[in-house]
């Protein structure tokens, strides 16, 4: 099952694709804040089951909002893969390096990547699968973490890299305003038997900058969520991303970054392909 949060221009919903039909089950609460995903989670709705709250329409005429907008948190994970490491010019990690990204950096498919022109001249591209989590897990085993997943979705988390590395922490750098484009929806767990078997691409104006799978991450799925869990409390409708494979920007000779203009498509096999145009404003 694909799930996604749509507008009609006025409101917020959370629908289910019936093949290419949007079906809406939910709108979304308008008090600060709401996140009709989380809502819906909460509420321990089915949603393959759920209802129609009103008429549906064909994905072709859909305007699609980011699949989740307000989690409880973010969180990313650096250095998951062995080959970007080694481009990097970084240590690989012996646990997973965690680090958030907020929430005020997330945006849907197709919505523009923006930032001042003055605030970073060096924005990087980072395709990832992330998680979103179904129900509470708290210090979870790995041999049962996946079963506290809803899904997957795509993940671009752009990262300001002069800011990154001025700062010699992420925070800042990988969270401007609309620096998390997520999206376009998420695939149900059940239809992603094993997420360490995806390819995963990145491309720049059509041209592939990034083209690896999720079989060469350091650490699993299954291992991140467990390993977080033990810390802090994954709550429903939190998302992880999983780390980018090698290809990024940066560590290019010379270096290629994102400018006004650019369109980045991040393309998950099996999950989907998440758009989002470039514009630097003045």
């Amino acid at each position: 099952m694909r799930l996604v949060r749509v507008s009609d221009g006025s409101d917020a919903f959370l629908a289910r694709l019936d093949g290419d039909d949007v079906v809406p089950i939910a709108r979304e609460p308008h008090w600060p804040g709401a996140d009709v995903l989380r809502v819906a989670l909460d509420a321990g709705t089915d949603c393959s089951t759920a209802a129609a709250i009103g008429p549906g329409q064909h994905l072709a005429h859909a305007r699609l909002l980011a699949p989740v907008v307000a989690p409880s948190k973010v969180l990313a994970i650096g250095l998951n893969y062995r080959d970007h490491a080694n481009e990097a010019t970084m240590t690989l990690p012996s646990v997973p390096l965690v680090f958030v990204k907020t929430t005020n950096a997330i945006v849907g498919p197709d919505a523009p990547i923006t930032w001042p022109s003055g605030l970073s001249g060096e924005v990087d591209y980072e395709a990832e699968l992330a998680v979103v989590m179904g129900r509470q897990a708290r210090n979870v085993s790995e041999a049962s973490a996946l079963d506290h997943v809803l899904g997957y979705t795509c993940c671009n988390d752009v990262s300001a890299r002069d800011a990154q590395f001025a700062d010699k922490q992420w925070v800042r750098g990988k969270s401007f305003d609309t620096f998390c484009p997520l999206g376009p929806w998420i695939v149900t767990a059940d239809e992603v038997p094993d997420p360490q078997s995806l390819s995963i691409a990145c491309r720049v104006n059509g041209t592939t900058m990034q083209d690896d799978t999720t079989a060469n991450m350091i650490f699993s799925v299954a291992e991140i969520i467990s390993y977080v869990s033990r810390y802090l409390t994954l709550e429903p409708g939190d998302v992880i991303a999983t780390g980018t494979p090698v290809g990024v920007g940066f560590a290019r000779t010379p270096p290629i970054y994102l400018g006004d203009g650019d369109l980045v498509e991040v393309d998950i096999a099996g999950v989907g392909v998440l758009r989002n145009p470039v514009s630097v404003t003045t």
